[in-house]
């Protein structure tokens, strides 16, 4: 099964999928004049304004939502594999995926907006809905949803429980065991999957106000404590920063681990991380209540920075400064061996051994509660992806019993990813994350060739900032935008 795995990930992952995405937001960048730097100011004032509604959540319950999507496993265990597979000069290429990326987000976000849907009395949306209405291309449409569902429902929260599972284990220990028709599993990972799993239970039977009220509560929180500890961390070891800052941008160009490793383990775990281009952002953006669609764009940008440049570069800097860290080579070799050979880089033991060798007793302990939140939420966000994808299936088909089955088969898999081994669950994890963006890039790359809808949201928004307007409205007729009911109704709704 691992090899299959494998396989599966060398051809999704090839040279040709780390190429699109740093492409896709080069060019985006470039096209937008650089947004991400340009409206850094708005980004920030948007992210503190706004107000939910009957229908929608708010801008930050949406970026709250979206986040807790982002920031999960692949900030602490996926920093870490990034780093031990590519070197330190990984790093530098997650930077450059977030920073570029963010300019990919506005625009897979804008798109969720403009076309979004409004069913059973919420808002919906997401690649599924703009690539059938801006593309008119539904097939491809159900493709992306039938895949997402695959991929959020089953494949993904296999990554984020087994993170848990690992990082409980490492901190509490795994003594004691219990032979199952699953194979050896220690009690500690029994008991953590069955505490997830009723948890999980509870929040996801509840809908998605009650999934956005808990994040966006828990995410901040925790965030904020883990940046606080890094800083610590850091600051106690301020004299190695400049070393390690080198180290970082010299061996992002002539890396141990060869300069493909590198660009191709960062920009995997940078895109696993922080979601750019990978097309689950726009169903959190699309669920939000904001006066145009730009705004949800823009802060959707910003969400890019908060997991990447301030959670992952924490994470990172922690590894590194304390040296809690080996580098793969070739086979069994190590370039770089700091700690014992049997501790799996696809886990959170280098984070916990990076906080503990400066926190004695708490490190461990510290980082599985926090990878307990971090990755909890991410499930959350996992679920209402998945839901708005069957969502979307069922304005075709009624699906019976659908969401249901899916609320099941998300525990199910949560609760085996829990007990497993690291490198099948971060193998399917990479399999499911490689498709969606396969299918999300070209989308909307081919909607931006077709018609160009997110660019010219921007630009109307831009203009009413110019102009001053109190209250921005958004006329997609207008613009030459088609097939944005919603807004089109909306607008008359105001006049």
């Amino acid at each position: 099964m691992q090899e299959f795995v494998d396989f599966l990930n060398g051809f999704i992952w090839s040279p040709a999928l780390i190429y699109l995405c740093l492409g896709a937001g080069i060019f985006f960048s470039v096209i937008t004049r650089f947004l991400q730097v340009r409206h850094f100011a708005e980004m920030w004032r948007l992210l503190m304004s706004g107000e939910s509604s009957d229908k929608g959540i708010s801008s930050f319950q949406a970026l709250a939502v979206s986040l807790s999507g982002r920031v999960g496993a692949g900030n602490i265990a996926g920093v870490a594999a990034a780093i031990g597979f590519g070197g330190p000069g990984a790093v530098f290429w997650m930077w450059m995926v977030a920073f570029l990326g963010a300019s990919t987000a506005y625009v897979e976000a804008t798109l969720g907006q403009i076309y979004k849907e409004e069913h059973e009395g919420r808002y919906r949306g997401g690649p599924a809905y703009y690539i059938e209405k801006a593309m008119g291309q539904k097939w491809y449409a159900w493709i992306f949803a039938i895949s997402t569902i695959i991929a959020t429902g089953v494949l993904l929260p296999m990554v984020q429980s087994n993170t848990i599972g690992s990082a409980i284990e490492q901190a509490f220990g795994a003594t004691a065991t219990v032979d199952t028709a699953l194979g050896v599993i220690s009690y500690a990972k029994i008991y953590t999957a069955t505490a997830i799993v009723m948890l999980l239970g509870f929040i996801i039977f509840g809908g998605v106000k009650r999934i956005a009220n808990f994040t966006q509560v828990v995410v901040p929180f925790m965030a904020l404590a883990y940046i606080i500890i890094a800083f610590v961390i850091i600051g106690l070891n301020i004299d190695k920063l400049p070393e390690v800052f080198m180290m970082i941008i010299s061996d992002a160009f002539t890396p141990m681990a060869g300069v493909g490793a590198a660009i191709g383990w960062g920009v995997k775990r940078g895109v696993y991380s922080n979601e750019a281009g990978q097309g689950t952002g726009p169903h959190a953006a699309a669920a939000a209540e904001v006066q145009h669609p730009a705004q949800q764009g823009l802060v959707q940008a910003f969400s890019v920075y908060i997991d990447t440049l301030f959670v992952c570069s924490a994470t990172a800097f922690m590894i590194l400064i304390t040296g809690a860290y080996n580098v793969h080579g070739v086979g069994d070799a190590f370039l770089v061996q700091n700690l014992s050979a049997d501790i799996a880089a696809n886990s959170p033991a280098y984070t916990q051994m990076a906080v503990e060798s400066v926190f004695a007793g708490f490190g461990k302990p510290f980082i599985a509660i926090a990878l307990f939140f971090f990755a909890f939420t991410t499930l959350l966000a996992y679920y209402f992806i998945a839901e708005n994808n069957i969502y979307y299936i069922k304005r075709t088909f009624k699906l019976p019993g659908g969401i249901f089955a899916l609320k099941v088969v998300i525990m199910c898999a949560t609760f085996y990813g829990t007990v497993k081994a690291a490198d099948i669950a971060w193998g399917m994890g990479d399999i499911g994350v490689g498709i969606m963006a396969w299918l999300n890039i070209i989308g909307i790359l081919i909607i931006f060739f077709m018609a160009k809808p997110a660019i010219k949201a921007l630009k109307d928004y831009e203009e009413q900032q110019k102009a001053g307007v109190e209250k921005y409205t958004f006329n997609p007729e207008k613009l030459g935008i088609k097939n944005a009911e919603l807004w089109q109704e909306k607008l008359k709704n105001t006049q």
